[in-house]
């Protein structure tokens, strides 16, 4: 469970002094996020969507308040114990932030060498998860939008967390690889059991995925909506297929 306790996330405006104005990313947010839920943020640009995100993995420290997850304070613990914690919450980015000078098994296993640990089965196992396998000894500039999102997925998953953040996944993507990735994110939270925390300008992916979704404004909390899923779509296999049916 990850608890957002009255968090408060104030930025000092760049130029300002001690005592200058400051930009206030979050305001007193209350909110619970349960375990195994897809639980989506949405918001205009500036809303305070990825300031709120950074909260849960502590890349940044509230001003105020507490982050719980799974009861524990991330703040309150010491450097060695908060790393060992960040290694169980996997994060996926808007711009897949791959290696260019890498292969596909070696973005993937990165998160492993960094703790120095060499599990090639587990590697190759999360690229088999996201149909990723067979072009593993790629490099990304060979690779789709859709499949390098697939190889970050892949890389956030190979330690195993149990919470899964995702920053914007499909909004450098068109509407097939969109489809493609929140499957797989689907299929993770499923097959896994993983809590998935997905912000999202597009509410269209929101409502097509979500359990439930907080609407910022301006850094407050305005809502905690459940979400009602739209009737299926028609699959396509492929985007010329999805286009032809739709022009015809």
């Amino acid at each position: 469970m990850i608890e957002l306790q009255h968090v408060t996330k104030t930025y000092r405006r760049r130029g300002a002094g001690r005592g200058g104005p400051e930009l206030h990313a979050l305001r007193g947010i209350d909110l619970t996020i349960q375990d195994e839920e897809m639980f989506g943020v949405v918001g205009e640009s500036g809303s305070g969507k990825s300031s709120l995100l950074r909260m849960i993995n502590h890349l940044e420290a509230p001003t105020a308040g507490r982050v719980l997850v799974d009861g524990v304070d991330l703040a309150a613990l010491s450097p060695r114990a908060r790393r060992a914690r960040r290694r169980r919450i996997g994060m996926v980015f808007q711009q897949f932030n791959l290696l260019a000078n890498k292969t596909v098994f070696d973005n993937a296993a990165l998160p492993l060498r960094l703790q120095r640990r060499r599990e090639r089965d587990r590697v190759m196992q999360m690229l088999d998860f996201v149909n990723m396998a067979d072009h593993a000894h790629k490099h990304p500039s060979l690779l789709s939008g859709g499949e390098k999102q697939r190889v970050a997925i892949a890389r956030a998953l190979v330690t195993e967390p149990g919470i899964l953040l995702c920053d914007e996944p499909t909004s450098a993507l068109d509407d097939h690889h969109t489809e493609e990735v929140m499957e797989i994110l689907g299929q993770i939270r499923r097959e896994l059991r993983t809590t998935i925390v997905l912000v999202s300008h597009e509410l269209d992916v929101i409502k097509a995925s979500c359990d439930r979704a907080a609407v910022l404004e301006r850094g407050r909390l305005t809502a905690v909506a459940d979400v009602v899923a739209p009737p299926p779509r028609e699959a396509f296999a492929t985007y010329a297929e999805r286009a032809q049916r739709y022009l015809a």
